[in-house]
């Protein structure tokens, strides 16, 4: 074996990565932040976290424990400026507060955010806190994720779910199913916004048709988790 010379390009210093944790029975995240982070002109890295079959408080809280070596997997040649956890409900159930705390036992990064926490930041962006929230959950889960959001000042008295366990079905769901249900809830008056709660449920092409039907804000758990991630990574 004939050994070549080489030189070594050095980090930009102002391309950070960023990190991103995917539930393992997840498929739509990744493809869905491809187009969320389509103009990046830095590292997205991912990572995956052991995740039930089904959505259960049980399964939730069980990526409690798996969340540190979840996040020592990622690259860790360079710091991170924000670390995304993708995963609504769990954050619900484990709180965000320790969710950070537990990425940050094996990961060196600035921030860490997740979509409970995101969508709580950019409803207040936006000014509105009275949803409609569209979920797919059973209504173990849904408990929590409501509670939770009441805790951060948003109501979520308007409400519907699929009502599916099952994570491979729930990646399955229509847009169609999507738009319908998410429009009818939103022509409530008494909501400000509407939110699709889940980072496996297809939203990313519901959104505008949903929007265009009732003419308010829809947000969804894909879509705040990216926004949050990028006003994060801003802040220097």
């Amino acid at each position: 074996m004939t050994h070549v010379p080489y030189t070594l390009d050095e980090d930009d210093p102002n391309a950070s990565p960023l990190g991103l944790i995917v539930l393992q029975v997840d498929e739509t995240l990744e493809p869905e932040f491809g187009a969320y982070f389509a103009d990046r002109k830095y590292p997205l890295h991912v990572t995956r976290i052991p995740s039930g079959i089904e959505v259960t408080t049980e399964s939730l809280a069980e990526m409690e424990k798996a969340l540190p070596a979840a996040a020592e997997l990622l690259p860790n040649a360079r710091p991170y400026n924000v670390v995304g956890y993708g995963c609504t409900s769990a954050s619900s159930v484990i709180g965000s507060e320790r969710v950070a705390e537990l990425v940050k036992q094996t990961c060196n990064t600035r921030e860490v955010t997740n979509p409970l926490r995101a969508a709580t930041a950019c409803a207040a962006d936006l000014g509105v806190s009275k949803f409609a929230l569209l979920s797919p959950y059973i209504e173990e889960v849904n408990i929590p994720l409501r509670t939770a959001f009441q805790a951060n000042g948003i109501s979520m008295d308007v409400f519907a779910s699929f009502g599916q366990a099952e994570e491979a079905k729930v990646a399955r769901i229509s847009t169609e199913s999507v738009v319908e249900a998410a429009s009818e809830l939103g022509a409530d008056s008494a909501v400000e916004a509407v939110f699709l709660s889940c980072t496996n449920l297809r939203t990313l092409d519901a959104i505008p048709k949903i929007q265009e039907r009732i003419g308010k804000p829809v947000l969804s758990s894909n879509q705040c988790l990216a926004w949050h991630m990028r006003c994060l990574n801003d802040v220097r």
